[in-house]
């Protein structure tokens, strides 16, 4: 298992720990969870985004084939046959 904190075992470590310099590594490690939490919804909605338009390319990619296969079928001729 990894040696590590959450932001909330940092906030409980500075309730035991009195020394200021502690108390500023503390303050400066909430504040880098804060940084990491904001790039992490920073980047959720950049990821959001995306997929959105992913899916709207999709739709678009899916039309232009539509209309390349009708395109592609043979078309009935409008008028009279005239037979020899």
């Amino acid at each position: 298992m990894p040696y590590a904190f959450t932001e909330h075992g940092v906030a409980m470590l500075s309730s035991v720990l009195k020394s200021e310099r502690a108390i500023e590594i503390n303050i400066a490690i909430i504040k880098t969870f804060l940084h990491l939490r904001k790039i992490a919804n920073l980047h959720k909605e950049i990821f959001e985004r995306i997929e959105n338009l992913e899916t709207g390319f999709e739709s678009l990619k899916d039309l232009v084939k539509s209309i390349l296969i009708q395109e592609a079928k043979p078309k009935n001729r409008i008028g009279f046959i005239i037979e020899k």
